[in-house]
Order: structure tokens, then sequence, then C-alpha cells
């Protein structure tokens, strides 16, 4: 019998606020937190653009000694998972530490490592490489150093699955909690990887928009869409069992009741071209949460505004829903912080975590011209949707086929 899961923590770190609270509020008034790189001269770069993490201070959320052995990504993780704990008003006296768990997925890790770390074994030898350079490099510590922060010494992995990792982080750590390996999980995902490898390396793939404006360059489902822009951060939540969260007073802001998973078998970059992969994902999902495809309100979509995803993952969407596609309402979230890796489905889960409690769906910042042809569904672009939302799915879809899929509820005890 499977366990119920619900939320009772939310913590984030993006390009529009540094705080879960900052970053809603900054979505529900149209904030755009994209911008030119300030973090590497770009002037040999034709991507100009991305949507950057601004006035964090590490030390805000750990002491020095220990934001000097982390590398941004995982100071992101370690702040927003602190917010999450905080927030779900958990106290780690009155519990097993080997019943709270952590997953919280990187798809990159640091990048930001490598180059510095590279660049004095060419200029100085490989004596002068950092003698932490390894565990500052690898993704796992995002998860790693969580633990440590918060005492944390059930079950402590990490998901790398590219764009789908925090997506994938939180369905792993869904499951644990409905089979009996934990009663509380943190989860969800991060990335820092606004740096001259990974600019180039996603320019390289043209997977990037060179768009110069900042309005009119996340434009999900737009016909001028040419790219992602690349964004950083961290979401991560607390979910934990129904009766364990009520049996300490929790405040619970949702219930999690499905999860698909899917690998796509086609292509290392794009999506099958006819979603077959990500509406399996879909299907699953609202199938474990005993619903119909109608019965879903709103669906926060990957929406990177790549030309093939957002072509994709609206055939996904008319496969896995059929007529009820053209009545769910859909938006992305990229449109205002760029596309985050692996931080992405972390931050995304917030965002319907937020519009179920409060029935409020943001605008698809920035699309203006909706590609018909291609991209036929209702995407929010006309401005925010208000309606009371008591299904909402949130999708992701990395490199290499990892297609993911959660089905949130709005909690009725």
């Amino acid at each position: 019998m499977k366990r119920r899961v619900v939320v009772t923590g939310l913590g984030a770190v993006t390009p529009i606020g540094n705080t879960a609270d900052e970053f809603w509020n900054g979505i529900k008034e149209g904030k755009v937190g994209i911008g030119e790189i300030t973090k590497f001269d770009t002037t040999d770069y034709k991507v100009k653009l991305a949507a950057e993490v601004k006035e964090f201070d590490a030390k805000e959320h750990m002491d020095a000694k220990a934001a000097k052995r982390m590398e941004p990504f995982a100071q992101y993780a370690v702040a927003a998972a602190k917010e999450a704990y905080e927030d779900a008003g958990l106290d780690m006296e009155k519990e097993d530490p080997y019943r709270a768990g952590v997953i919280v997925g990187s798809g990159i890790g640091s990048l930001e490592t490598v180059e510095r770390e590279y660049t004095k074994i060419q200029t100085r030898g490989p004596g002068k490489v950092h003698p932490l350079m390894v565990p500052l490099m690898i993704s796992n510590m995002a998860s790693g150093n969580i633990s440590i922060q918060l005492g944390f010494k059930g079950k402590c992995t990490n998901v790398v699955t590219a764009c789908a990792s925090g997506t994938n982080s939180i369905g792993d750590a869904f499951r644990a909690i409905q089979y009996d390996d934990a009663d509380i999980m943190i989860a969800g995902g991060c990335e820092a990887c606004i740096c001259p490898t990974g600019v180039a390396g996603f320019t390289a793939l043209t997977a990037l928009s060179t768009s110069t404006d900042p309005l009119r360059a996340s434009i999900p489902f737009d016909k001028a869409r040419n790219g992602f822009v690349l964004g950083e951060g961290a979401g991560v939540v607390v979910l934990e069992e129904l009766e364990h969260a009520k049996a300490r007073g929790a405040k619970i802001y949702a219930e999690l009741v499905g999860y698909g998973a899917t690998g796509d078998a086609y292509h290392i970059t794009s999506p099958a071209e006819d979603g077959g992969g990500a509406a399996k994902a879909m299907s699953l999902a609202v199938e474990e949460g005993g619903i119909e495809p109608f019965q879903v309100d709103y669906i926060n979509a990957h929406g990177t505004s790549t030309h093939h995803n957002d072509l994709f993952e609206t055939r996904a969407i008319h496969l896995a829903f059929g007529e009820a596609a053209k009545d769910v309402v859909i938006n992305s979230t990229k449109s205002m912080i760029g596309h985050l890796l692996g931080a992405a489905g972390g931050v995304e889960f917030i965002t319907c975590v937020k519009s179920i409690q409060e029935g409020f769906i943001h605008q698809t910042m920035g699309t203006k011209d909706v590609d018909s042809e291609e991209c036929d569904l209702n995407y929010a672009v006309n401005g925010p949707v208000e309606k009371d939302i008591h299904y909402a799915l949130t999708n992701s879809l990395g490199f290499g086929g990892h297609n993911a899929a959660l089905l949130l509820k709005k909690y009725e005890g």
C-alpha cells in the first residue's frame, strides 16, 4: 500500500529572488530575470544573455569555512534546502535522522572548477591543483552538503538526468516515502554553469538564444523562438509522509500524487518527434494520481523556447490529453527565469505548489506571437490566469531522452 506524500517546505534561489517568497512575488509581478552576462567577458561569444542569480551571499546561509568548500551550485542547494527545512518547521532533535533523506540533483556540477583548475595545470603545473578540486566539482556534493548541514542520515543520493534532474529527484524522493524508506525527504535540483565553457558548449549545440533583448530572448511557443536562455539557481522542497506531517502539526502546501518517468530511446538532444516518451510520462503520473486527463487544470511545461522542444512537447500534450488538451492552461516559467537545467524541475515544482495555493497561473512572459501552426494550445500568453486549481502537472525533458512528470493535488485532508 503506497503511503501518501505531502509538501511541507519550500526553498528557492532564482534569477528573480533568493527565497521562495521572493521568487513567487517576482512571478506574480511578471518579473523577467534575464540580462547581460556579468560573470565573464562575452566579447567573443555569440550569446550575450543569461539569467543570473543576483546578490547571493553564501555566508548568509552557512559559515565561511563551509562556503569555501562548496561551489555555487552546492551553495544554492544548501541555501534553498535550509529555507525549505525551516519553512517546514522541522527539528531534527525530534526526528530519527535515518528516516530523513536527501535527493537533490544537478545536471552538471561545477564546470567552473574544471575551468579554473585546468588553467592551473596548463599554466602552473599539476601540483598547483586545489586539493578539494574533485569534491568541489562533482554533482553529488549538493546532496552531500545538505545532509551534512542538516543532519539528515537517511537515503542520500542525486539524480543526473540533464534538464530532468530536479524532477526525477523529487520523483525518487516521492517513491522513497511512498514505500517506507523514509518519512521526510529533502528533494529538488540545483545548477550554476553560466561560465565560458557552459555558454560555449550550449552555443556550439545551437541550443541557446542569440537574442540581445532580455524580454524577447526566452519566448516559449513563439514563432520567433530560437533557443533557450541559460539560467542558474536551486529549487528544493520538503516532502513528508502525510501522517508524519499531521502528527507534528505541519502546514501542508499540497499533496504529490503521481510520478511518471520514461526514456525516448531516440536522440541525444532532441525529444522524440511524436512526443511519445513525454506523453507516456504524463500519462503515468496522471494514472497514478487516479484521475482522468480532463481533471488536470494546469501544466507547467518544460517550455524551453527551442524550436524542437516546444513543438514536440505540444504534440506530447495532445497525445497524453486527447480532446482535453485544448482546455488545460499551460505556461512556461522559463520565460521569466531562463532554463535552470538541473534546477529547473525543482523551481517549477514550487511554481505549481504556489499556483495551487493561490489559484494563480502566471503569464508566459515575452511570448507575443504564438506559433499557431506548430503550437496550438493555451499557453497563457495574454496575461495571468486566475482559476481554482485542483491538479497541476509539471514536465521536464532532458538531453538523452529523459522525460519526467509530477502530478500535484490541492490538499484536502
